[in-house]
């Protein structure tokens, strides 16, 4: 029997196998487990943390412009390796490999904006400010600092943190989602190879455990979220009452209103992708539509019945495919009970996606691509974060009555 590969953590640029704990990572459009990863301990993370502060000095005192080498070398190995990343997004995420792609570009893209960290760091200085007096402004790194991020966008979100907090002369501890870890860990292994010193860039993979230990220790200065928003707050909560600086990103209810005078034809080519692309597993996933009047309800129900036949839902390496899996088992049977609890709520189901049939693939975590008419706001599936490919159609008269809809929510 071959044994199950275990998913480490990277602590002081060394790989280390903390597998007291582990947790079995699924490829969702298979429904197999293909890799365990290890669930940090207290005492694994305060080692990654005791690495970034040992190591925080004299990255602190390293010179900006050589900082941002490394991250221009970094910037090379994302685009040599592009194809293996979107490949190990895919196997754990079952992100279509092109969605795949354009999340690693935007990953980049933040990658490119820390490479101008000489310029951005320039501080201001004023002249006679007050009788003999000149002023000045400087940039300081706080320290040790720590990004807790999502599954579903393991390359794009934790670019969006720890390439800007690095640059700027803070050691990081990142810790990903223990769903689709592997993406993240190799992105981090990439800028060891970039010439980034041993500990200043360090991966707890873990749980409820690992996101305390860094809650807790006075050490981290600074903590940045995204996720669900009950975590968020938790998060948020937690961070500031241990005197930590907190940004918490959490879930969003992103609605469209479609007036009797819009361009149906273009409003259902935008809601196509925005409604589905990613599963609808991303917070800027536009998951209601309001329409203003009968007319344009009915017109833009006709037309999104007839533009969802074309939409195809399957495995990561079919480019063909329009979006893949959700992330679990749980995931799927939670965004099926949102569409049930719809329907014996009194809401019209026009395209039912549960249980979709993926050749090859039967055991995946599939949902297809789901339209609901007629929902009201006091519904379940109104109000929470359905996290899935499913579209719910509001009814309104007015304008007036659109916005105070969604200013409500």
């Amino acid at each position: 029997m071959t044994q199950t590969q275990i998913i480490g953590h990277l602590i002081n640029g060394e790989m280390n196998t903390d597998s007291k704990r582990t947790q079995d990572v699924f490829n969702p459009a298979t429904g197999e487990v293909t890799k365990q990863v290890a669930l940090a301990s207290k005492q694994t993370v305060e080692q990654a943390i005791s690495a970034a502060e040992a190591a925080f000095p004299a990255w602190r005192n390293t010179p900006p412009l050589k900082r941002a080498r490394v991250m221009f070398r970094f910037k090379e190995l994302l685009e040599q390796n592009s194809d293996k990343i979107c490949r190990l997004i895919g196997e754990e995420h079952g992100k279509i490999s092109h969605d795949a792609a354009g999340e690693l570009q935007r990953g980049i893209e933040n990658v490119e904006y820390a490479c101008g960290a000489p310029e951005l760091l320039k501080g201001e200085h004023s002249k006679n400010v007050g009788p003999n007096i000149d002023s000045w402004s400087e940039f300081q790194p706080l320290g040790v600092v720590a990004g807790i991020t999502p599954f579903n966008f393991p390359a794009m979100v934790p670019m969006w943190m720890f390439p800007l907090a690095i640059v700027c002369g803070n050691t990081f501890i990142l810790k990903p989602s223990e769903r689709d870890p592997s993406s993240t860990l190799f992105i981090a292994q990439l800028l060891k190879e970039a010439g980034l010193p041993d500990g200043v860039m360090n991966v707890v993979n873990g749980d409820k455990e690992a996101v305390d230990t860094l809650l807790s220790d006075e050490r981290i200065k600074a903590v940045s979220f995204v996720g669900s928003t009950p975590i968020a707050e938790y998060i948020y909560a937690t961070a500031n009452a241990n005197g930590k600086r907190c940004q918490a990103l959490g879930g969003a209810k992103n609605h469209a209103i479609l007036m009797p005078d819009a361009d149906m034809d273009n409003a259902v080519n935008q809601l196509l992708g925005a409604a589905f692309g990613s599963s609808g597993e991303r917070c800027m996933a536009l998951s209601v539509a309001v329409t203003v009047g009968e007319e344009a309800g009915d017109a833009l129900v006709a037309k999104m019945t007839e533009g969802m036949k074309g939409l195809s839902v399957g495995e990561h390496t079919n480019a063909n495919n329009d979006f893949g899996p959700v992330i679990t088992q749980a995931h799927k049977d939670k965004v099926n009970g949102f569409i049930a609890s719809a329907v014996e709520e009194g809401a019209t189901l026009v395209v039912d996606g549960r249980n979709p049939e993926v050749a090859g693939f039967e055991n995946g975590y599939f949902v297809g691509a789901t339209l609901i008419d007629n929902v009201t706001p006091n519904m379940a599936s109104y109000q929470a974060e359905i996290f899935g490919p499913v579209l719910q159609v509001i009814r309104v008269k007015t304008m007036q009555e659109a916005m105070q809809l969604i200013n409500e929510h």
